[in-house]
């Protein structure tokens, strides 16, 4: 089967969702690494000898790299396979990886984490939404966003349980230290990117000669100048749209971005050690194949926008909800209110993609498009860890929490809202799907 335009799909349905698996295996690989701190936050602090400022400072860095790389980042995805683009930053994600492991001077950790930033953003991330935007039907924008997050989740929880049950079985039956035991986690989380950047090149190229990628090659598109592409980042900048979604995306990914610090958390308030907060945390990962496979399917019967404003204002008020929990709360009720929020949190994620598609956004601009909406959206990788910090350096644990998840908990009425909004311009058009050249892809 060939592809015969960037925006073409398969015709069949086999051929989506082949497809469609190994933007998941791409997607599911690549994160687990920059992100360890959900899981092993003190642990891995002590490992790297640096203080928990430093590691905010690090992922600060690592926001940055990512909101500075998102433009370019679509750019590249409207000119590249993303055989080539996801490849490469998979391989090269785990290939630092194992540099992050040989423990460097703390001075390096901060250039590890902006190399990650260039590897996980400027090459990977407008390559995966863009190709799973095309493999989508119209009518099935939220399941097919769905399929993604909560498949790359569920390869994420895999790992992570593979990750805890290694670290729990080291520390006890082998003797090792926390922070030894921590290094060869890092190195499974590595050799695993680079097995599954393998696999991305070899697989999807046997997949079919021509069709490496979703779109087309380079050479099939007329190239594009540099006038036609600030023209078209101006116009961007001035749709309504794509700052209605830029928002649902920015304080759905704010939430979502709190859950990073559940570990610290629940060790510093209900007194748990290392290993019950990481299967608690390692739980939450588990929730995501199942919030963003449900929201999918909710999207598609109910309306993804629609859906997505919903889930946005319970997401918020999920997080408000953990601070109600008293400290002596037992394992199991603290089990449950992690599993109940991670649902509803990563049904937001399963679905804020899906908006894009309301956008009414040309095929030869898409990439550029979600470069632009990521690079609003995503700016929570720069805030939130310092803004994390100042609260919980400034106020202590108990009030900085409570100032932190209920702050970023009330912020979702502005997401929801956006959402709605959306929901009533859709509504106003002659009709509910895109028409001419606004469609995100072509009927060739």
């Amino acid at each position: 089967m060939k592809i015969k335009t960037r925006a073409s799909l398969p015709v069949d349905a086999l051929g989506r969702y082949l497809k469609l698996s190994f933007l998941i295996m791409a997607g599911g690989a690549i994160y687990p690494l920059l992100y360890l701190r959900q899981n092993f936050e003190m642990t891995l602090i002590s490992t790297l000898g640096i203080s928990l400022t430093e590691l905010n400072v690090a992922h600060t860095i690592l926001g940055a790299a990512f909101v500075l790389s998102y433009v370019p980042s679509g750019w590249l995805a409207d000119r590249f396979s993303p055989r080539t683009l996801l490849t490469f930053s998979v391989t090269m994600t785990g290939v630092v990886g194992f540099w992050y492991a040989s423990i460097p001077a703390p001075e390096w950790i901060n250039v590890i984490y902006g190399l990650w930033g260039l590897t996980t953003g400027l090459t990977f991330w407008a390559a995966l939404i863009k190709g799973c935007s095309l493999l989508a039907p119209d009518d099935q924008q939220a399941r097919f966003f769905g399929l993604l997050e909560g498949g790359r989740g569920l390869f994420e929880a895999l790992l992570a349980t593979i990750a805890v049950g290694w670290f729990a079985y080291a520390v006890s039956s082998l003797g090792a230290l926390d922070e030894g035991a921590m290094v060869q986690v890092i190195y499974f989380y590595s050799t695993v990117c680079l097995l599954i950047g393998a696999l991305l090149w070899f697989v999807l190229n046997e997949s079919s000669q021509a069709a490496t990628e979703v779109g087309a090659s380079p050479a099939e598109s007329s190239p594009v100048t540099f006038k036609e592409t600030v023209r078209d980042l101006l116009s961007l900048v001035l749709n309504l749209r794509v700052w209605l979604v830029a928002l649902c995306i920015l304080t759905g990914y704010q939430v979502f971005w709190a859950t990073y610090t559940y570990s610290a958390f629940l060790q510093t308030q209900f007194g748990l050690d290392a290993v019950a907060v990481a299967a608690l945390t390692t739980v939450r990962l588990w929730m995501r194949p199942v919030g963003a496979l449900l929201m999918g399917f909710i999207g598609d019967r109910f309306h993804p926008v629609r859906s997505l404003g919903i889930a946005i204002l319970l997401a918020g008020f999920s997080l408000i909800a953990l601070l109600i929990l008293p400290a002596d709360s037992p394992f199991t009720l603290l089990y449950f209110a992690v599993a109940t929020s991670s649902v509803v949190i990563y049904g937001v994620r399963g679905i804020y993609w899906a908006s894009f598609n309301t956008a009414r956004i040309e095929p030869r601009r898409a990439g550029l498009a979600i470069g632009l909406i990521s690079m609003i959206g995503y700016t929570p990788d720069i805030y939130m860890p310092l803004l994390n910090t100042y609260l919980i350096d400034t106020y202590g644990d108990a009030v900085g929490f409570q100032l932190y998840f209920g702050g970023v908990g009330l912020t979702a009425i502005i997401g929801g809202a956006s959402a709605f909004y959306l929901l009533a311009l859709t509504k106003s058009d002659a009709s509910n799907e895109p028409v001419g050249s606004d469609r995100i892809r072509d009927k060739t």
